[in-house]
């Protein structure tokens, strides 16, 4: 297996650059996921990685070795894409099995290697049909196998469930997730969902027009998001926004206030605001809890009863709306005026910007 470098990757077609460089170190053996909307180049940096997508600046090493100009079968890699690609006349045996073949390697190697990919991906009683008696789940774990035979030093995954129905998708992922673990292997994934990227990822990388906005774990992106961007796209749902200003600043805390807030006092970087500028408070609908006395006071517009859990869509006095998760079953009817509460230390504050201001460690 083998580890990934990008030092300050850049793709262009033309004059439209849609690759900013990208600078990005990869360990041996981890399960990184890039993430971000349609569009971002999250697909188009996965590519330039496999060699499928010329490389116009910087740097990609794998291992030790420099492959921007290597051919993709000379760089170690198995790439799985949205379209299974299989072949319709063959069996998953040949079809797990096509590559080698084409490359030559002796029957009995070819054997094993297929059966050790079956016995992995629990496909065993599978490899004597065709693909056209598969369903959607077992037709991408053929693909899955396919790659796993080459034993590449790096897996590249486009976007291999998007055509699964939602519970092959939760199958799915559990099943890629074991298979990590038990390969050990470096993976890299590309997905839109920001749910597949907090299960699967050691390290979760968020594109946007081409640039990172931010590399961290799972845990460290929702928690502590770097931007706005960020806030708004990890988390389901998403990060709760409001507009306020800076009040006062004392020590290692800002007050704001708006239109939809009562004054709040949260820990923050003060040296980075001063009284009147304008940010954002961030805070997830988690976080949120019903209070006889709060910083958020508006009107219930829809309630969602879920058993374990209440949505409550709440529309503040600016006009805005918000969404709060409250644990447990809640009898909140739509047009009830509510008030909520939350930890200061569970909220955000964004300068004008769009960055995340933190309290100095």
């Amino acid at each position: 297996m083998a580890g990934l470098e990008l030092n300050r990757l850049r793709k262009s077609y033309g004059a439209v650059e849609v690759i900013k460089g990208v600078d990005l170190s990869i360990m041996d053996g981890e399960f990184v996921v890039f993430v971000g909307p349609s569009g971002c180049g999250k697909s188009t940096l996965l590519r330039m990685i496999a060699g499928l997508e010329e490389i116009t600046g910087g740097e990609l090493k794998i291992g030790s070795l420099v492959v921007n100009e290597v051919e993709p079968r000379d760089r170690g890699i198995a790439m799985v894409f949205q379209s299974y690609a299989l072949y319709p006349h063959m069996t998953v045996y040949d079809n797990v099995g096509f590559g080698l073949k084409l490359a030559r390697a002796p029957k009995e190697e070819r054997d094993r290697k297929i059966r050790d990919a079956a016995r992995i991906l629990q496909m065993e009683h599978l490899l004597d049909r065709k693909p056209s008696q598969l369903s959607g789940g077992q037709r991408q774990r053929v693909a899955i196998g396919r790659a796993i035979v080459r034993q590449p030093e790096v897996f590249l995954f486009d976007e291999p469930l998007s055509n699964l129905d939602a519970a092959l998708r939760v199958d799915m992922r559990m099943e890629l997730a074991k298979l990590h673990q038990d390969l050990g292997a470096t993976m890299i994934y590309v997905t839109h969902d920001q749910v597949e990227a907090m299960t699967l990822a050691d390290k979760i990388v968020v594109l946007n027009a081409g640039i990172v906005q931010q590399v961290g774990s799972p845990i460290e992106l929702y928690q502590r998001p770097a931007n706005l961007f960020v806030a708004g796209f990890i988390g389901s749902p998403k990060m709760n926004l409001l507009s306020g200003s800076v009040t006062a600043v004392d020590g290692d805390a800002v007050t704001i206030s708006g239109k939809d807030m009562a004054n709040v006092q949260l820990s923050a970087d003060a040296e980075a605001f001063k009284v009147g500028d304008m940010v954002t408070l961030g805070i997830r609908p988690q976080r949120l809890h019903l209070s006889g006395s709060g910083a958020l006071v508006g009107q219930v517009v829809l309630v969602e009863r879920l058993g374990n859990e209440t949505n409550v869509s709440v529309s503040l006095p600016s006009g805005a709306n918000f969404l709060a998760v409250l644990d447990g079953d809640h009898v909140l009817q739509p047009g009830q005026v509510v008030t909520f509460d939350f930890a200061t230390s569970d909220a955000v504050v964004f300068d004008v910007d769009g960055i995340a201001r933190y309290a100095q460690a």
